[in-house]
Parts: C-alpha cells; structure tokens; sequence
C-alpha cells in the first residue's frame, strides 16, 4: 500500500434478536446486553441502537472497565416476553501486515510486561478464569508450538493452525457451561470454546490473552440463498506482543489476523461479555430462547455506499 492511500474499508449492517418467551407472567426483570459494538483502531461504528420490547421501566448505558459499551435494563412491571434488538452500522478496516518477527515468547524481561505503562491494558489477561484454566494436559497440546526462542508473532500463528487443524467444529457437542478439559478431550466443540482453549494455552505459558466478542458475515452454501437470522455471534481472542500491540487470532477459522470481523467487546473470558444475560422474578413457568443474526456486507467504502448484498 503506497504512503497516504487509504486502507479498504468494508461497512457492515448488523442485526442480532434475542427473544425470550415466559409461559407464566413476569413480575420483575433486570437485563445486562454487550451488543454495542465498540470503535477499535480497524474499527468505526456509525450507528448503533438497542430496541427493547417491552419498554423498560429503568435503561443506562455506560462503560465497563475494560471500555466495552455496556445496556443495563430494568422492567418492573408484568410481562410474559422479552425482545431485545441491537442494530448497527460499522465500518471495518483490513488490519495492518502482521510483523514479520517479535520477541521470544519466553524472554521474560521483553514478552512479558509486568509494569509501566500497558501493565493496566495487560495485565488483567494474565491471569487463569475458570473458563480459562491452567490445564496440565495444555503443556503437551502445545509442546510443538512453544518451541524455545520461537517468536510470539510465529506462536500465534502456530497455536491457531493447531486449533484449527487438531478440533472439529461442533455446534451441538458444548454449551456455556462445558469445561474446557472435556473440549480438550474430546477435540471438538464451537468458536467460543476455540477462543477459550487459545486464551488458556497462551496463559499458561505467560502470555496475556483477551477474549473477543463480536460478528462474522457467514456464505450460503453454494447455490442456496441466505437465509435472515443464519448468522450467529463469534469469538476469536488477541494476545500481547509487545512492540506491536494485540493481535488477534481466530482459530475457528484459522486467521492471523482475521478479516471481516465486527468487534463488540473484549473481557477475560465469555462470562465478561456475555451478550444478553439477567435475571426475572415470578411464577414458576418455562421459558423458551430465540437468537437470530443479520450481518450484511455494504458494498462500497465509508465515503461510496451504493447497496447491500
């Protein structure tokens, strides 16, 4: 890319619906959303609005601590539904080249900081979760990656190929709750669970590793329309390399960097950026989840928006 030209820019149209059904009446709910997609320096949000049916009685927005825009809602009154309907206009940069080398990721004075001026921005994602967890089996899954003296840059790298090469993307096999020891186990499992076992494998080793939240525009299968709501939410992570900054690295589908992501939010594990999560107060009654995603690439740039595909 020669110097003053702009990088590409790709403009997305997201719409992620949650609805929540109650067979009995609610008396009282309280709603925490992560669906406000954030800016990052390959990231700028245009707009972005959450729709609550019913309407809540209490609704603030605000920042956590680690800068995600966070929708707190309270409903006091009945109501047997919950809809919740973030929608968003964002344009996402290509990222930069990834540099062609780094530091060791064992040199302990240089990959791992532990003060200064990013120990605030890093060192929270040192530390094992218990989604995260320091695993005695990790050390000999990732033996052939960690090689002593390797740079962290080609590290990444190897670690997400071999996520990618060795784990069987399987979207009925985990929920939230699986640990990541049988994920480990039986070498299989779904985007969340890939980002979870990345994150630990890179801890354990000492590397500060976030987890990512946000969209991937899905394709159709050859010949087949896409259908609305067929898109889904997806995670991927980043790890520290100093000199550089965070890198980020999507195992699922074996990017570093990954392209055409949408960014929403960043914690230490999932349960940090939990899309929709709360509680309600009522009758004994079953309740029943509906998720659908709508991400749509916008053809053109920032500046040149001509149609939506």
């Amino acid at each position: 890319m020669s110097a003053g030209t702009n990088p590409p820019v790709v403009r997305f149209a997201v719409e992620h619906r949650t609805s929540y059904r109650y067979s009995q009446p609610m008396a009282d709910g309280y709603t925490v959303a992560y669906l406000l997609p954030r800016d990052t320096p390959q990231q700028r949000v245009i707009t972005a609005e959450v729709a609550v049916d019913p309407a809540p009685d209490e609704r603030e927005e605000l920042a956590d601590h680690f800068g995600n825009r966070v929708l707190r809602m309270g409903i006091h009154a009945a109501h047997d539904h919950l809809e919740v309907t973030a929608r968003s206009l964002v344009d996402v940069m290509a990222p930069p080249p990834v540099p062609a080398t780094s530091v060791p990721w064992d040199d302990r004075g240089g990959a791992h900081p532990a003060g200064g001026r990013d120990a605030i921005a890093v060192d929270p994602f040192l530390a094992h979760t218990a989604t995260t967890p320091a695993l005695p089996l990790l050390a000999e899954l990732t033996a052939p990656v960690f090689v002593a003296g390797r740079p962290l840059v080609d590290v990444v790298r190897a670690l997400s190929s071999l996520i990618h090469r060795e784990f069987q993307f399987d979207n009925e096999f985990t929920d939230v709750s699986t640990p990541l020891d049988v994920v480990v186990a039986e070498r299989r499992g779904v985007c969340q669970d890939f980002a979870h076992l990345a994150i630990a494998c890179l801890r354990s080793r000492g590397v500060a590793a976030r987890y990512v939240s946000g969209y991937l525009e899905t394709a159709p299968a050859p010949g087949q329309p896409k259908l609305t709501g067929s898109d889904a939410s997806h995670a991927w992570c980043s790890a520290w390399v100093p000199g550089t900054g965070w890198l980020d690295l999507d195992p699922t589908n074996d990017q570093v960097p990954p392209q055409r992501h949408i960014t929403v939010a960043w914690g230490r594990d999932y349960f940090d950026v939990t899309p929709v999560r709360g509680v309600v107060v009522g009758p004994v009654a079953t309740q029943t989840l509906h998720v659908g995603v709508d991400v749509r690439a916008v053809v053109g740039t920032s500046t040149g928006v001509s149609e939506t595909r």
